[in-house]
């Protein structure tokens, strides 16, 4: 039987295994854990990489939203509107800070519906926070337009959406502050938790420095009340790394992308990418009726699948005060019981995904 993992770190290890141990001994030898220049290493590289004026490293994308909401001075009594399919950090990161999260319904490609944001906007909203989930912009210049008439700031979580770019331009660059995570599981990875706040404003990419390691200015001076949220040196070391195979990483994804979209049959259902996107295929997720008999069969031909994700956050227990209920935002909904996310990444063979595909076809009849 053809196995094929859904995520394969030990084929991640093997290519970089000599490169990874020299910057680990280097790291061990100079004994910099925290801070230093390979920080600022790192955010340069990334600054230059994105095209972004400010980079702030830092310990996890999910403290990159809540550190970048608080720059903003939103708190109690806030709105932010964000969708309720994605990732449960986006949503928790609102609630952090004591704003109120409202969810708006998302379009057939699962990123977020910019109609539905604008009947979602009230007096208290005070920003507006997009998920390029999978990889895929959402539709920045309709949101952009929105807030812009309202007056809103705009967050983007692209944590899923390192190297995407839409227009040419990448993701995470259009808004008032952009939110990376670094984890393990995204395409620029790092060996535990990290993540990044990006930003074209000074004066934001100063205070979220400075909330970041506990308010402090330097040794004996605490200027604000702040946490801890910096990032390790190893990890930047790692990430440094992996940034300079990123363009690689990025091009056999696509190419496995690629061959799925000419292989599956239409059953397996794919909506049609946005004009100006290219996505950077974090997840690649099909929509089928029969998602769960489908996932059950690969797995029984060795074939890891994933969900992203089965339960909508406005359905988890932790939001029942929000008030929502099955049925309140029904795309959405009706989505999450029928993706399913095939494996991607970039050292699967041509022949893996071939095997994949062809095991769905077979499946599904076509």
């Amino acid at each position: 039987m053809l196995r094929v993992p859904y995520v394969d770190f030990p084929a991640q290890f093997a290519e970089e295994r000599e490169e990874l141990m020299l910057l680990l001994e280097g790291v061990f030898s100079r004994g910099d854990f925290v801070g230093g220049a390979a920080i600022e290493a790192l955010e340069q590289e990334l600054s230059a990489y994105l095209g972004a004026a400010h980079v702030v490293a830092l310990n996890s994308g999910t403290d990159a939203l809540i550190l970048g909401l608080r720059a903003l001075d939103i708190g109690p009594g806030d709105e932010v509107i964000t969708p309720p399919n994605s990732f449960v950090a986006s949503t928790a990161a609102i609630v952090a800070v004591g704003a109120t999260p409202v969810f708006a319904d998302v379009r057939e490609d699962q990123n977020i519906d910019p109609a539905a944001i604008a009947a979602a906007i009230t007096p208290r909203t005070r920003a507006i926070m997009p998920v390029h989930l999978a990889g895929h912009p959402v539709d920045l210049p309709a949101i952009l337009a929105l807030a812009q008439q309202h007056g809103l700031a705009v967050i983007e979580d692209a944590a899923q959406a390192i190297g995407t770019r839409l227009d040419g331009r990448m993701a995470g660059t259009f808004g008032d502050i952009g939110c990376f995570s670094a984890h393990p599981l995204k395409n620029l990875n790092a060996a535990g938790d990290a993540g990044f706040l990006v930003t074209g404003d000074a004066a934001l990419a100063a205070r979220v420095r400075l909330a970041r390691s506990h308010g402090m200015q330097d040794r004996n001076t605490v200027a604000s009340w702040g946490t801890v949220s910096r990032l390790d040196t190893l990890q930047a070391e790692i990430l440094r790394l992996r940034l300079r195979h990123l363009p690689s990483v990025l091009e056999r994804r696509r190419r496995n992308a690629a061959s799925y979209e000419r292989l599956l049959p239409s059953a397996a259902f794919r909506p049609p990418p946005m004009p100006g996107a290219e996505s950077s295929f974090h997840l690649f997720v099909i929509q089928v009726e029969v998602r769960d008999r489908l996932k059950a069969y690969l797995l029984e031909q060795g074939i890891e699948t994933a969900i992203h994700y089965p339960v909508p956050i406005h359905l988890q227990p932790a939001a029942q005060a929000l008030g929502h209920a099955k049925g309140s935002f029904p795309r959405c909904e009706a989505q999450a019981e029928r993706i399913l996310s095939l494996p991607i990444h970039q050292f699967l063979s041509s022949f893996q995904v071939e095997h994949v595909a062809a095991q769905i076809a077979g499946f599904l009849g076509a």
